[in-house]
């Protein structure tokens, strides 16, 4: 049973920080693509961040210069270190990996929530 398991969010001051972690575990072959999705009440999912396996990045132009997503490969471990938060990345936050077990599958964590208080 492979899993993802995400820890580090809570409630924080505007322009607070946070940093967020999501470990796959399980019989795992390889871990591809990895990212942080985050869904606000009413709203639809939406993707926050995104790392390769090698390391290239993407972000969401709402984050660009405030978050920062990393990677472990050794660990299957990504991080997400949200600075200069805002009431408006209040969500509850999504890891999301691609994971070669006998086949590719998609997994996603049971998600976060993260509170920013104005």
């Amino acid at each position: 049973q492979v899993q993802l398991v995400e820890s580090g969010g809570g409630l924080v001051q505007a322009g607070g920080s946070l940093r967020l972690s999501c470990a796959a575990s399980g019989i795992i072959i390889r871990v591809g693509a990895m990212g942080w999705y985050r869904q606000a009440p009413g709203e639809e999912r939406e993707l926050v961040a995104t790392i390769t396996s090698f390391g290239a990045t993407t972000y969401a132009d709402s984050v660009k210069g405030r978050f920062t997503i990393s990677r472990d490969n050794a660990k299957n471990t990504i991080y997400l270190q949200m600075n200069s938060l805002i009431p408006e990345d209040t969500a509850v936050y999504y890891c999301n990996a691609e994971i070669l077990v006998r086949i590719w599958v998609d997994r996603w964590g049971q998600g976060t929530q993260v509170t920013v208080s104005s």
